[in-house]
């Protein structure tokens, strides 16, 4: 092998969101190929030179106040080379608190840093431990205190969670998160009137916070104030951008109670464009479009209150620290109705008797998909949403007696090899499915919690968990197209539809962690409905929605994936759909999951 031995300059540009240099010094830190770094440099005017480099490939950090860390790939083989990399803008929840984080100790980061992944594990044991460390070498630091609120609402006492926050204020009156914290508990509480103070001030301490608006409009549309719940709606929409799209069927709502009727119906059409899968707020449109001029009012007050409060609130809480990781389905059984007698060896039959259905039936089915990525970072913050839209197809065969497979294949309005955020591709979604089919229900411990309500029907809910004696065909992770498989072990809830014994909803999480292939967590929460083949004449029940949340190889990830357009093709059916090109034109070595399946 030749290695090249001559120098390169690299000048490197800094820029912010809107195109224009970053006038704050920002540290930039060259590593070599083997990990080890090789020269640092701060920006003057936004750009950095380094002279004089070996000549190889490079990975640039940026660290910029205001920033989200960037990393970057730099080919310094040539004699010189110009980079310009943009950054992300910092939320204005995360900049406020790593502001405060970065003014501890390190020692105090470090801990804190270790409390933030335990309460991302949903481990608030560990977190404590971590947690009183840190306030025995800096006792009543607010960043401190406020992760002990945090703690505490994860250990489901909120009454000490607000105490904290309370006693957070009292060491930092602007403390952002601490604001918002509260204001979120006591609208969770119903209780605006409490809420508003703190929101008001959440405005002011943080003008750039689109939640702190979101959450403001919500107390005040709550008191009545309806002009007002408008306006803060509308500059949280102009704040977040893509991460307060769900300020829009609440925007909708207050705007019917307003009296301004096609003002709603053109903010939920705008919405709806972008979500078709999103029934509710689909149903919402309907709901306002038909509703007649004497009742359309009432109508329209009773959907946004149905559902825009709860759809906004949770949307502007998902980013808060500790919380973008939906609770383990173990930690908490949801209600069921008393008295109810579940058998579960008939619902098991049934329900498995529209699996096969769905697998004789099918050969192919094709579907538009819509996916927005999230990167959460270290503190708990999310990314701003990167979106994407592919051609989706999906074949579910059985290949040999007692065994099926499922091939997935994306591409997107090109043809073109597709390009997953972050590398690692989602794979696996339909599969899930069959874990109630014949062939793999043995393979689970199933047991019936009972019959509930899901989505205004009657449903059984039952929960599921992966055999440790059984063989593990429904999930894995893969390190590259021809990397090892390791099977991943899943536990469980679905929801069944007691008429039909349709599944209409599932969620999955993990038996147990994998710390050889460093994976923490993978939750995944699955919205089915009914699809309507005119050319087949026949309805099935496919994926609408999915979201996928997973901590793996150091990277936590929260993933939305949207399906429409579906068009079935038969196993009868003799046209030949040829697969998209992306299917030939993977790249050499990415990462897949989570997580291929191979039922």
């Amino acid at each position: 092998m030749i290695e090249l031995t001559g120098t390169s300059s690299i000048e490197i540009h800094i820029k912010g969101p809107d195109g224009n240099p970053v006038t704050a010094a920002a540290k930039l830190t060259l590593v070599t190929p083997a990990g080890q770094i090789y020269r640092e440099e701060t920006t003057k005017n936004g750009t950095a030179n380094f002279e004089g480099v070996l000549a190889k490939t490079y990975t640039v950090m940026v660290v910029a106040p205001g920033f989200e860390q960037e990393v970057r790939q730099v080919d310094a083989r040539g004699a010189s080379s110009t980079i310009n990399i943009q950054l992300r803008a910092m939320s204005a929840e995360e900049a406020a608190f790593t502001t405060g984080l970065v003014a501890l100790p390190p020692k105090v980061q470090k801990e804190l840093g270790k409390v933030l992944a335990a309460l991302h594990s949903n481990n608030p044991a560990e977190a404590r431990i971590h947690l009183e460390a840190a306030n025995k070498v800096a006792p009543n630091r607010a960043e401190v205190i406020y992760l002990f609120g945090q703690y505490s609402e994860q250990s489901k006492n909120p009454k000490a969670a607000k105490a904290y926050w309370t006693k957070t204020l009292g060491l930092n009156a602007n403390h952002l998160m601490a604001l918002l914290s509260l204001g979120k508990a006591f609208l969770q509480e119903d209780k605006a009137a409490e809420a508003l103070p703190y929101l008001k001030r959440a405005v002011g301490a943080g003008p750039t916070s689109w939640r702190a608006y979101a959450f403001l409009a919500d107390a005040e549309l709550r008191q009545g104030s309806t002009d007002e719940a408008i306006q803060h709606a509308e500059r949280a929409l102009e704040l977040g951008h893509g991460q307060a799209e769900n300020v829009q069927p609440f925007l909708a709502g207050a705007l019917a109670r307003h009296g301004e009727k096609d003002r709603a119906i053109a903010v939920l059409q705008s919405y709806v464009k972008e979500h078709p899968a999103d029934a509710r707020v689909t149903k919402q449109l309907e709901n306002l479009k038909s509703a007649s001029i004497g009742n359309g009012i009432a109508e329209a007050q009773g959907t946004s209150e149905e559902i825009d409060d709860a759809a906004m609130v949770e949307a502007a809480s998902r980013t808060e620290i500790s919380n973008w990781l939906p609770p383990d389905i173990d930690e908490k059984v949801p209600a069921v109705e008393a008295g109810a007698n579940c058998k579960l060896d008939y619902v098991l039959r049934e329900t498995g008797k529209r699996i096969e259905e769905f697998v004789e039936t099918v050969d192919r089915f094709t579907a538009t998909e819509y996916l927005t990525h999230e990167s959460i970072n270290k503190w708990g913050m999310a990314s701003t949403p990167e979106k994407r839209k592919f051609d989706y197809l999906v074949s579910v065969q059985e290949v040999t007696p007692g065994s099926l497979n499922v091939d997935e294949y994306r591409s997107n309005s090109n043809h073109a090899a597709v390009d997953f955020p972050g590398g690692i591709e989602t794979r696996g979604l339909p599969a899930l499915v069959l874990i109630f089919h014949p062939y793999n229900v043995g393979s689970f411990e199933m047991s019936c919690e009972g019959l509930t309500h899901w989505n205004g029907k009657q449903a059984w809910q039952v929960h599921f968990r992966q055999r440790s004696d059984k063989p593990n065909r429904i999930r894995a992770y893969r390190l590259g197209l021809m990397g090892p498989a390791y099977p991943i072990a899943l536990k469980g809830r679905a929801w069944i539809a007691a008429d039909t014994f349709r599944i209409t909803r599932l969620e999955t999480d993990l038996v147990a962690p994998r710390p050889e292939i460093r994976l923490f967590a993978d939750h995944t929460a699955i919205e089915y409905g009914p699809v309507h083949f005119k050319n087949r004449k026949v309805d099935l029940w496919l994926p609408q929605t999915a979201e996928v949340y997973y901590d793996w190889r150091g990277k936590r990830t929260y993933r939305r994936h949207s399906f429409n357009n579906y068009l079935l093709f038969a196993v009868d059916d003799k046209q030949k759909i040829s697969e998209p090109k992306a299917a030939q034109e993977l790249p050499s070595d990415p990462p897949t999951g989570p997580g291929t399946a191979q039922p």
